[in-house]
């Protein structure tokens, strides 16, 4: 069982920037963990997903406007936004994924989530 709990959400003018924290407790060192958002009426997209030796991968739609960046106990990954737009208006999910999957941006193969955070971005 893995616990996640994310925070940092919030609303912001285009152009500002959020960071948004996910916490994990349980068994997580089993699990890579990863960032979604979900728009209303919409499957989950991945957003931002850790792979194995630190690897991580990035969605088109926000390479070069966020980042993450993740503990060394692993128990912690953070999702750095900056530029936001309108269109990243979204709740904003962390999940954990098995190992032998790590690094996947299918949602349907991750096994736990968070509750979900919401960010709003004006313009």
């Amino acid at each position: 069982q893995v616990q996640l709990v994310e925070s940092g959400g919030g609303s912001v003018q285009a152009g500002g920037s959020l960071r948004l924290s996910c916490q994990a407790s349980g068994d997580y060192l089993k699990y890579c963990l990863g960032w979604f958002r979900q728009f209303p009426g919409k499957e989950r997209e991945g957003v931002a997903v850790t792979g194995t030796s630190g690897r991580t991968t990035y969605a088109l739609s926000v390479q070069g406007r966020f980042s993450i960046s993740q503990d060394p106990a692993r128990n912690n990954l953070n999702l750095q936004m900056a530029d936001l737009k309108p269109e990243d208006t979204a709740i904003y999910y962390c999940a954990a994924i098995r190992e032998a999957f790590c690094g996947s941006m299918n949602q349907g193969l991750y096994n736990y989530w968070g509750q979900g955070t919401q960010v709003t971005v004006s313009s």
